[in-house]
Parts: structure tokens; sequence; C-alpha cells
């Protein structure tokens, strides 16, 4: 198991992603802010879907997530239409043009990636992939408080320790 300070240090790591963050953000089209972007990204991961879900996939109330769909709509980057299981319910859905803004944030992020590590090997970039996957599925659904659960015996922790350092 992983010694104090190393988690301590995990956490500091884990709150300076923050820039790496703001830093993604600025390469968004001025008309594309980070919700819109949101939006896009978990349609064209998961296809249509009620507002409903979205909200839950965004982990924003039902208002803020009113102002994200009003906002692609209004650009024609999504379509609403009746729920035919419930009419009072929409469905959402990306179209053409909605695809094009997907494709095209997706080549922003690439190549802002590519160019911030570009001094990184192929396999240390596929290394921090599959660490952060593997971080991210440790957490589970952050929506919802999770139980405790105790270390399994092969921690991840352990295994940032033994690998080499990303």
């Amino acid at each position: 198991m992983a010694e104090q300070a190393q988690y301590e240090e995990l956490a500091r790591q884990l709150t300076a992603i923050g820039a790496v963050k703001r830093d993604m953000g600025r390469i968004l089209p001025p008309d594309c802010p980070g919700g819109s972007a949101a939006v896009l990204t978990l349609l064209g991961r998961y296809g249509e879907m009620r507002m409903s879900r979205l909200a839950e996939l965004l982990s924003v109330d039902m208002s803020v997530t009113s102002r994200h769909v009003a906002h692609v709509a209004d650009r024609g980057w999504i379509e609403r239409s009746p729920d035919p299981a419930d009419k009072r319910s929409r469905i959402l859905r990306l179209t053409a043009a909605g695809h094009e803004q997907l494709d095209e944030l997706s080549r922003r992020t690439s190549r802002l990636l590519a160019d911030r590590l570009s001094d990184w090997s192929d396999d240390e970039v596929g290394q921090l992939t599959r660490l952060m996957t593997r971080l991210r599925e440790s957490f589970g659904d952050c929506r919802t408080a999770a139980p405790h659960r105790p270390p399994h015996p092969h921690s991840y922790a352990t295994e940032l320790t033994t690998r080499t350092p990303v």
C-alpha cells in the first residue's frame, strides 16, 4: 500500500489538473463554451437521450442542462423531438452540424494534446491514458456516494509506485 505522502502528492497533482482543463477550455470556439462541448461530447458518445439522462451524465441540475441544451439547439447542433414513450419529455440527438462541431472539437483537442505532449513517447501517452481510466473507474459513479471499500490486494497506488513515473 502506498505511503500517506504518496497520496498527498497524488491529491496535489490531481488538483493541478485544473490548469490542464483551463488550457483545453481556451481552445474551444467562442460559440461553443465548455458546457456546450460537454453536451455534444456526451451525445456523441452515448447517442440520443432524454434531457434527464443528460443532466445525470453532466452531474448538474435540469436548469443548467436546459441552458446548455438551448445554446446548442439554437446553433443547430442538436435537435429536440418528442419522446414517443412520454410526450412530456424530449429526446436529444446530434444533427449533421452537431457532428461537424464535435469533429472540430476533437481536432482542436488532439492538436493541443499533441503539442503539449510532443516530448512524450507513444508508450507514455498510452500509460497515462490507461492509468487515468483506471483511476476514474476506481471512483465509480461520482454522482452517488459510494460506500468505502477496502483496498484491493493489488492496489492502484502500489502500481503507481512501481512503474516509471509519467
